[in-house]
């Protein structure tokens, strides 16, 4: 039994996303964005009172990169991950954690921007030197991509983790400045598996505008 606890717009769209991929049978329960997460039954799935939490066989697992991680390696035959030894082993896991480095930003910008609910709390300063950090992580990526389609030889998990934190990050910096990452974003974001990762037509969006700029200092 594979159960994925979710909350569209969140980092638990890259476990959909994968678990899509992977076209293998799972449910989905889709967490309300509210204190019931830290409800005792919820905080025994994560500890900490957010998603993703993956049910997986009787074992709890609660971390993004370890949930894409742990499914690679159940599922093989799939191709998504890279095995122990591999050539591409150490780039593949390099890749999937970066994932993490660009989502950070966003969501500290999705807290200036979004979250906080006075105009009093937010820095200008904050909005401009993380947008900045998200350009940075997008000159890697662009970096990463010239002469390639996909961040390794053949797509895999490593670009479904960066693709939906770029997904995330394109609220609060442009992608167009970066040629061969804006055609491998679209090159991914076609695939059916990312798709059905999106939220449901008609479900609240987190986010009421597609781009955030920073506000002037």
């Amino acid at each position: 039994m594979i159960r994925l606890h979710h909350y569209p717009e969140t980092r638990s769209m890259r476990s959909l996303w994968l678990l899509n991929e992977l076209g293998v049978d799972f449910e989905v329960v889709v967490q309300p964005f509210d204190k019931s997460m830290r409800s005792p039954e919820f905080l025994a799935l994560n500890p900490v009172g957010r998603v993703p939490a993956l049910e997986l066989d009787g074992q709890v697992i609660w971390e993004s990169g370890a949930i894409t991680e742990v499914l690679c390696e159940v599922f093989p035959d799939a191709g998504l991950g890279r095995t122990v030894g591999g050539a591409e082993r150490a780039d593949w896991l390099i890749w999937v954690n970066f994932a993490e480095t660009i989502s950070q930003h966003s969501a500290a910008l999705t807290q200036q921007h979004v979250a906080l609910y006075d105009d009093s709390m937010r820095s200008p300063v904050i909005m401009k030197l993380e947008a900045k950090r998200l350009e940075k992580c997008f000159g890697a990526i662009e970096e990463r991509l010239r002469g390639r389609d996909y961040l390794l030889s053949q797509f895999s998990a490593a670009d479904i983790s960066v693709g939906q934190a770029v997904y995330m990050s394109r609220h609060f910096a442009r992608i167009e400045p970066f040629p061969a990452l804006s055609a491998w974003y679209a090159r991914i974001t076609e695939r059916p598996g990312f798709v059905a990762s999106l939220p449901p037509e008609g479900a609240d969006s987190l986010y009421a505008q597609d781009f955030y700029a920073p506000w002037p200092i």
